[in-house]
């Protein structure tokens, strides 16, 4: 019989990453722009992120916010390439629905901040599923 060398439970492995000086404090950064609870989000991140993609979570915060989402001002308010680029939380279909669903609404008159806060509404929502 075959053993598989990597059948092991890594969640305890990445909740220590996460929970790491530099990290937690990249951690709570995110959850403060999605508005999200930072437990809540270290458990998305659990579940969808590789121990990889964890360990630099830092460096590719930091260079997403230098970088991402240039030259639309709603998709840099919703964070769209950074949330699917260079810190998958959500798949690039999710998000651009969700960016062309905000910028309807602001086409139809909504204020600007009540679309916004709706489409981070919408990402919570989606990071959670």
């Amino acid at each position: 019989m075959t053993r598989y060398l990597y059948e092991k439970d890594l969640r305890p492995m990445k909740y220590t990453i996460l929970t790491s000086t530099k990290h937690d404090r990249t951690v709570r950064a995110i959850a403060h722009r999605l508005g999200m609870a930072d437990a809540k989000l270290r458990m998305a991140m659990i579940r969808r992120l590789d121990m990889s993609l964890l360990e630099n979570l830092e460096s590719r915060w930091e260079m997403g916010q230098k970088h991402a989402d240039g030259g639309d001002g709603v998709a840099g308010e919703l964070g769209c390439e950074l949330f699917t680029r260079f810190i998958p939380l959500l798949d690039t279909e999710t998000m651009q629905s969700i960016h062309d669903e905000t910028t309807t609404m602001i086409q139809n008159g909504l204020a600007v901040d009540d679309a916004i806060t709706r489409g981070r509404e919408r990402i919570r929502e989606a990071v959670l599923r």
